[in-house]
């Protein structure tokens, strides 16, 4: 399986580079069928493409190199998907904290962490001893301003990291993300 992954993960890194010079002239994904494996990367990771509803009134994040990401690879024995997309509104981090609350429950039990800065915080461990493969999120630590969101496990979560906007202005920014991986053949 190291062999695969390997080279899953060495195809992935010659195609970003090309994706990167493709995506300054236009927004089409760029996609690699092969009988090792199936790549995907795009731009396609809007709210809507991860089952969320976009925030109301909220916008793209505007800052150089905040294109939406979404990748996938797909091989015999490897899988993941991983789709992140910013946003910015004028409403304060409480508010969208609670639409997305709500929205993350058809997903199962929400968790919600805070911490420094996104993805600071997140600790994986196996509750369920029947069920080696699929663990659950926890707060690691559970201070700072950034608020995150997270349900499912960890192959596969949602989660939802809101702060308030930088430089003390009024406002959010908020990322989306969306990661799912496997070790045995199937979809994702």
């Amino acid at each position: 399986m190291f062999r695969h992954l390997a080279l899953t993960m060495f195809v992935a890194a010659l195609a970003l580079p090309v994706f990167a010079q493709q995506s300054d002239s236009q927004d089409k994904p760029f996609d690699v069928r092969s009988s090792v494996g199936d790549m995907h990367v795009g731009k396609d990771a809007g709210a809507e493409k991860q089952g969320l509803p976009l925030y109301p009134g909220a916008l793209p994040k505007q800052e150089k190199d905040n294109d939406p990401l979404n990748f996938g690879i797909l091989t015999e024995n490897f899988g993941m998907k991983l789709m992140v997309a910013k946003y910015e509104s004028d409403d304060p981090p409480a508010k969208i904290v609670d639409f997305y609350r709500g929205k993350l429950k058809k997903f199962g039990k929400v968790l919600e962490c805070h911490s420094q800065k996104h993805g600071g915080d997140v600790e994986v461990h196996d509750d369920d001893k029947d069920s080696k493969d699929s663990k659950e999120l926890k707060c690691e630590q559970n201070s700072g301003p950034v608020t995150e969101l997270k349900v499912g496990t960890e192959d596969n979560q949602h989660a939802v990291a809101v702060e308030p906007r930088e430089g003390g202005g009024k406002g959010s920014t908020f990322a989306l993300v969306y990661l799912y991986t496997r070790g045995k053949r199937g979809d994702i």
